[in-house]
């Protein structure tokens, strides 16, 4: 049953709004809301005007009232959550399914229930989060969301409530895939502990590609540059660094120059500071 009432939103966009009586002693108009009594064309209307129903494409031509007024529950549910208009465009095209008639807005519920008291995030982060990566309003709090933030933390990933791409797209990532970088890295020489303090002062490794990005890095730090692994123990950062645009052309340029300094300080100052010391 479609709980409306608790989900209203005011409405003047597409509500006639009746002049004041200048007689009347009753206050200023209240504002109208977004409610299952305006006409269908209305509902379309706005619907059409947030970016959730596109009228000229074919699986949105001519749908029912009572289709109308589901997407219309889900939308009231949503900005009851702190979203604005401005955002179901991006939420509707990322994650249609949540506008089908099918869909029962309550579902949501527990990923707010997680957000907010397992990750510690506010409304207003809570609504990042999910436009960051709206995919996370699909997952599973107990099989996906909940073992992926406690693994997280077991590792040592700090500030994990602070909305960003990275934060939100890591929540959203299983286990299973988090893992198989701890795998490599233990696989290649690591202890376990080792592992997980590379991935928590690099985080954004689970995102990296083993055999697209993480290999070929080191491979050319141990066989084009003739160092150790054990230098990432203490700047993991390299693996975050360009291979091509960064790591090479610096290596090259002190090669040229027989010079040799740690990682973090050939790669983490800017060209100016780099090229200016080692002309």
């Amino acid at each position: 049953m479609l709980q409306s009432a608790s989900f209203l939103q005011p409405l003047c966009s597409f509500s006639s709004v009746r002049s004041p009586n200048p007689h009347s002693e009753s206050p200023s108009p209240k504002p109208l809301f977004l409610n299952f009594r305006t006409s269908y064309r209305d509902n379309l209307r706005y619907l059409n005007s947030i970016g959730i129903i596109n009228s000229d494409t074919k699986i949105h031509r001519n749908p029912s009232p009572e289709t109308l007024l589901h997407i219309l529950s889900t939308v009231n549910f949503l900005k009851s959550k702190g979203f604005s208009e401005s955002h179901f465009a991006r939420l509707a095209f990322l994650i249609p399914q949540v506008f089908s008639p099918e869909f029962n807005p309550a579902d949501l519920q527990p990923v707010f229930d997680f957000l907010n008291n397992e990750l510690a995030a506010s409304e207003e982060e809570s609504c990042a989060f999910i436009l960051l990566c709206p995919h996370i309003l699909q997952s599973n709090v107990q099989f996906c969301l909940r073992p992926t933030l406690c693994y997280l933390r077991d590792i040592g990933v700090e500030n994990l409530n602070r909305p960003n791409n990275l934060n939100a797209h890591l929540l959203n990532t299983r286990v299973k895939k988090l893992d198989e970088k701890i795998r490599f890295l233990r696989e290649i020489g690591f202890s376990q502990e080792e592992s997980a303090k590379i991935c928590a002062r690099l985080p954004a490794i689970f995102g990296y590609s083993v055999e697209n990005n993480l290999l070929p890095k080191l491979e050319y730090l141990v066989g084009e540059m003739d160092r150790s692994l054990d230098e990432l123990k203490g700047f993991p950062q390299y693996l975050a660094f360009s291979l091509e645009k960064r790591i090479k052309p610096r290596h090259m340029h002190l090669k040229r120059r027989n010079v040799e300094v740690p990682l973090k300080r050939m790669l983490m100052w800017n060209d100016k500071k780099f090229y200016a010391k080692w002309k």
